[in-house]
């Protein structure tokens, strides 16, 4: 393999998802909506193509169309707690304690679909520091694809939207960036279908410059057969 250098971003502030961004979750994710799915007797393999990146009840919402939302929430609940008291198998994205270390004091937020008590159970169980500023589930009115996250961890940070760049796995996730007219660097296998900014196999291909007038460039590494 050798490596090439791809061209950098700038930008004021970076908005990072949590979950396939920073955390590799995907094994509890993928025992409990088996679970879920089994219980309202869907197919299981349908359902994990969709729960990517959204809130919970807007993932059933769209499976479930017709279903009363009241049903959804509740649904929503029960899945935080399995999803918060299930941490086996969560671990860090390769390269994300380096990279979370080197924005230690730069203007950075998490902004996850996972609520406060989930996202603490799988930053803690990766061994990852929570950021200063988190927008969380509770934090919003709608779930990504939906941009309010992004505005709000944009307002947060007292920067433009058009001065962050979102770091996401997801396809819902890079449709919220653009919605809040964010540049995004797709994270992993996912991301790379949705025509990110720039795209990475993990955190190990990114590198954070701070620059003297307080802004941030960042520094892709990419890898070629």
């Amino acid at each position: 393999m050798s490596s090439a250098a791809a061209p950098g971003l700038a930008a004021h502030a970076l908005l990072l998802d949590m979950d396939g961004t920073l955390v590799d979750s995907d094994a509890v994710v993928e025992r409990c909506w088996r679970r879920w799915a089994e219980e309202r007797g869907l197919d299981p393999e349908h359902v994990l193509r969709h729960v990517h990146g959204r809130q919970g009840h807007a993932t059933m919402a769209m499976l479930l169309p017709d279903r009363p939302a009241a049903e959804n929430l509740a649904d929503n609940r029960r899945m935080l707690e399995w999803e918060t008291a299930d941490v086996a198998g969560v671990v860090p994205v390769p390269g994300a304690p380096a990279f979370l270390a080197s924005l230690t004091g730069l203007p950075h937020a998490l902004v996850t679909s996972a609520d406060r008590g989930l996202s603490a159970a799988r930053m803690a169980a990766s061994g990852l520091p929570l950021p200063p500023v988190r927008i969380t589930a509770e934090s919003v009115g709608a779930s990504k694809p939906d941009p309010e996250g992004f505005l709000k961890g944009a307002a947060e940070l007292g920067s433009a939207p058009a001065d962050c760049v979102v770091f996401e796995d997801s396809g819902v996730g890079i449709a919220a960036a653009r919605a809040a007219g964010m540049r995004v660097v797709g994270v992993g296998p996912r991301a790379a279908a949705h025509a990110p900014d720039a795209h990475v196999r993990d955190l190990t291909e990114v590198r954070v410059e701070a620059l003297p007038d307080g802004s941030l460039r960042l520094h892709f590494a990419t890898t070629a057969p």
